[in-house]
């Protein structure tokens, strides 16, 4: 398993800005990708929810039978003079999940668990297509990025109960095994990103 701390900087990022920024990205189970992220400092809100298919079916229990195309995915709202997007990318990469596995994240397989960048604007594209050439020449991973770069079309928020879930579930055996990890990784390769309570 690659160290955290050995992951470059993205060569290709964007620049600081002022407002709001966005960025939905799916890696296996929302739960475990939302509690990654609500730790780092110009992170404003995470939400969980679903990418890549209809209204129709952007319900839980319809993505887990892995018959749409949604992937579970969380939404970032940050703010753009704290935190790059590809600072955000460096995160997912590094920590939130495994971009090698194809519709799959640990135990949890399916359509629904793929790794995904859906971006919002022709920067964000750039910006994660140039990160993943960056790693893959670095060959940090024993096998190829399967990461997809898809435009966003809609982000479906997820149910209320999912929201915070790990924050709110710190006992569940998941959460405990999966969540938490990520957790403590971010707070020990991020230390100096991290929001001060």
């Amino acid at each position: 398993m690659v160290s955290p701390e050995q992951f470059p900087d993205p060569a290709i990022d964007a620049a600081p800005a002022s407002g709001d920024a966005t960025a939905v990205l799916a890696g296996g189970c929302f739960w475990c990708v939302e509690a990654v992220y609500l730790q780092l400092d110009g992170v404003q809100s995470v939400k969980s929810g679903y990418a890549g298919g209809t209204a129709d079916t952007a319900d839980y229990k319809t993505v887990c039978s892995g018959t749409t195309d949604h992937a579970e995915a969380v939404e970032i709202r940050y703010d753009p003079k704290k935190l790059t997007y590809g600072k955000l990318l460096k995160v997912f990469f590094s920590i939130a999940h495994d971009p090698t596995t194809r519709d799959r994240q640990g135990t949890d397989v399916g359509r629904q668990y793929r790794s995904a960048i859906f971006y919002v604007n022709d920067e964000q594209q750039r910006i994660a297509g140039a990160y993943i050439k960056q790693l893959d020449a670095a060959k940090l991973f024993d096998r190829a990025i399967v990461t997809e770069v898809v435009p966003l079309e809609r982000f479906y928020e997820a149910e209320a109960y999912h929201q915070n879930y790990a924050a709110r579930n710190p006992g569940q055996p998941y959460i405990a095994f999966t969540a938490l990890p990520k957790v403590k990784k971010v707070r020990t390769y991020y230390a100096d990103q991290l929001k001060r309570d």
